[in-house]
């Protein structure tokens, strides 16, 4: 598929929008993926995730056995499905839970654990997620996969916002496309300066 190809996708199922935006990194932005509602049609979803997960088999970098594959919630679960689906491996999913301390707004702070499945040692996954920006909810199940005893020999994403600048120490990322929208802190943001408000149109 090409990235033209895929922008036309995202944009007929309103997963690209554009406005005043809060990401969850607390960046401001212009644009907007909220993957959620391409994801909202199983066979685009399916084309999608088939897409990027042929070409990470192709590429010769995950090795040769895959366990599963995991996914940060709720965003990823879906993203992750078909990339397991994909890859003929189950799949399962990190969720929320309440951690400790609050964030800058006062509310509550969430921190990713294994609920409801677990890993057994010495198992190899794959990282699945819709978007990363700077890579907190990716990482955060990395760690999980490793303190548990098992590896990741990968993440597959569907759009990379930071255009391949996040790293995951030896884990490769693979994504469907790669974009720089712009970004600012909501000190610098001309949005803000201008007297619009963002809005968090969640994942």
């Amino acid at each position: 598929m090409t990235e033209r190809q895929i922008l036309q996708i995202m944009g007929e199922t309103g997963a690209l929008l554009e406005g005043h935006f809060e990401l969850r990194s607390k960046l401001h932005s212009n644009r907007y993926f909220q993957c959620a509602n391409v994801l909202r049609y199983p066979r685009i979803a399916e084309k999608l995730c088939r897409a990027v997960t042929r070409e990470v088999v192709k590429s010769g970098k995950l090795g040769k056995r895959i366990d599963g594959v995991i996914s940060p919630a709720v965003g990823g679960i879906l993203v992750g499905h078909e990339v397991a689906r994909e890859l003929g491996v189950k799949c399962i999913f990190a969720e929320k839970v309440q951690g400790e301390g609050t964030d800058a707004s006062g509310k509550p702070n969430t921190v990713l654990a294994l609920r409801r499945f677990s890993i057994k040692k010495g198992e190899r996954y794959v990282v699945a997620e819709d978007v990363v920006t700077k890579g907190g909810r990716v990482q955060e199940t990395i760690d999980l996969v490793k303190a548990a005893g098992g590896s990741v020999a990968g993440v597959v994403v569907l759009v990379d916002r930071s255009a391949g600048k996040v790293k995951f120490g030896r884990v490769p990322m693979f994504s469907l496309m790669q974009m720089t929208p712009e970004t600012w802190t909501a000190d610098e943001c001309p949005m803000c300066k201008a007297g619009s408000k963002p809005v968090h149109p969640g994942s």
